[in-house]
């Protein structure tokens, strides 16, 4: 049986150290800028801090993923050349990317280092991906998370590249790489600011009732009793009024979870080459928990025994969790 690769999430150099020191083969994490799909304040990496994780990774045997996974657009491009420059001299394994025209200025300038094809390019068809393996000579094509373990097995035969499915953590929605709600909202874009409701434009405003109800900039998109536990706002995940509808519902998805440690045997067999985890925004206890945990389900699947599944549910948003559309085509 293939032995997939774990790729595990590293939003911060101590989150980074968390994750190698927990079994990761190999990390993602991006620099403090746009350039990458997790652009928020406190996050990410400077470059003395990359230089310096990269080189710890190695000294572990772990790989480091550089996520440069967001679109530049006009006039802006020097930043996401930098910061492939920077990942190159630093000796980064791969780059993760999602614009043709940074994976072009890749492929070019860094012939050597392999190109992953970011879950931000939405692609899902053997068409599309032969394109971005032809084209720029992707290795590595990370899905989307629209499609059964079937239709990945069917995948595998059909492309000549890797194939990385996430496994846990969490569930998007929208079309990977076209989501415009945060824009419309706050002028940021998720996928060329790589910021999904940024912070500053984040309200929590308590009623004299004692709920809370959750704005981003100028529009409430959620209300939470007393006794509930307020989630971070983001448009896709609130809870709305609509007429003929008594009570507010989630009109796009409820927060939840993707966890498909029951599938994990069916996705080795399927053909996939490495899984990933979700969560460079998370603390480093959850980092610790999820690659522990997963670490210890594929080793045991490998050594042909039942996998050791750990009890994640208190790691899940709205601690809920669900296998999505990758067992039976339903999101919820």
């Amino acid at each position: 049986m293939k032995r997939p690769e774990l790729v595990c999430p590293a939003g911060t150099p101590a989150a980074l150290r968390t994750a190698v020191e927990a079994g990761a083969d190999a990390v993602y994490c991006g620099f403090q800028n746009a350039t990458n799909a997790r652009n928020f304040p406190g996050l990410n990496f400077t470059p003395e801090e990359m230089e310096a994780s990269v080189a710890f990774a190695h000294k572990h045997g772990t790989k480091v993923l550089l996520a440069t996974n967001t679109f530049p657009t006009a006039g802006r491009f020097d930043l996401w050349r930098d910061a492939v420059d920077m990942g190159a001299r630093f000796g980064v394994d791969a780059f993760i990317v999602a614009d043709i025209g940074v994976a072009d200025y890749v492929k070019r300038t860094y012939p050597n280092i392999r190109l992953h094809l970011s879950v931000q390019a939405a692609a899902s068809s053997p068409e599309a991906i032969r394109y971005y393996v032809r084209e720029f000579g992707v290795k590595r094509v990370v899905l989307p998370r629209i499609l059964t373990v079937p239709e990945i097995k069917q995948l595998a035969r059909e492309i000549p590249c890797e194939i990385e499915t996430f496994i846990f953590g969490n569930h998007g929605l929208m079309v990977e790489g076209r989501c415009s709600l945060t824009n419309y909202v706050t002028g940021l874009s998720t996928n060329m600011d790589g910021v999904c409701s940024p912070a500053a434009d984040v309200h929590y405003d308590k009623q004299p009732d004692g709920s809370v109800t959750t704005r981003l900039a100028d529009f409430t998109i959620d209300s939470f009793a007393p006794d509930e536990q307020a989630g971070y706002p983001t448009i896709c995940k609130g809870r709305y009024n609509a007429p003929n509808r008594p009570d507010a519902y989630y009109a796009f998805e409820e927060p939840i979870s993707l966890n498909l440690s029951g599938l994990l045997p069916a996705l080795i067999e399927a053909g996939v080459d490495a899984f990933k985890i979700e969560g460079r925004q998370r603390s480093r206890a959850y980092v610790k928990s999820a690659v522990s945990a997963f670490r210890t389900a594929v080793d045991s699947i490998l050594a042909g025994q039942e996998p050791q599944l750990a009890d994640l549910l208190a790691l899940t948003e709205g601690q809920k969790q669900t296998e999505g559309a990758f067992k039976t085509k339903k999101w919820r």
